[in-house]
């Protein structure tokens, strides 16, 4: 919409992000069964522009846990239905704590992969962070 845009008619850079928050907040509450917080956001790539009126599309899936915290990959992708395009324009990871209703942490399920495809979204997922890892270092 109009008002997610900047003057060159793409979606703001900082709108994407708090969507990809949300979402990942989302991702991280179904895994654990409850209330999560935002610990980190990093390897945050711009890969291609949304523009106004496009449809924008957000995945996220818990990749990695550990005691009381996850790890989140989250796609954005747009679509231009009658160009019948769609593509990838954004990426990143986010690692969620969870938390009781004193705000203390608390414990968050292990990890179960329970196909071929979960597996491989996960392997994929761990692959690319290292890879993030390496070239910031």
């Amino acid at each position: 919409m109009p008002t997610d845009t900047n003057n060159l008619g793409r979606a703001l850079g900082g709108r994407v992000l708090h969507w990809m928050d949300i979402c990942a907040a989302i991702a991280s509450r179904r895994f654990s069964g409850g209330l999560t917080v935002t610990a980190a956001m990093e390897g945050v790539e711009f890969l291609a522009p949304i523009g106004q009126g496009e449809i924008v599309t957000l995945s996220g899936y818990v990749f990695a846990t550990g005691r009381t915290s996850m790890d989140v990959k989250v796609t954005v992708t747009a679509e231009r239905p009658a160009a019948d395009e769609r593509r990838e324009t954004t990426t990143s990871f986010f690692t969620f704590v969870a938390v009781d209703g004193s705000h203390g942490t608390r414990s968050v399920p292990d990890l179960a992969c329970a196909n071929d495809h979960q597996h491989a979204l996960r392997e994929r997922a761990l692959e690319q962070r290292r890879d993030h890892c390496k070239r910031i270092r």
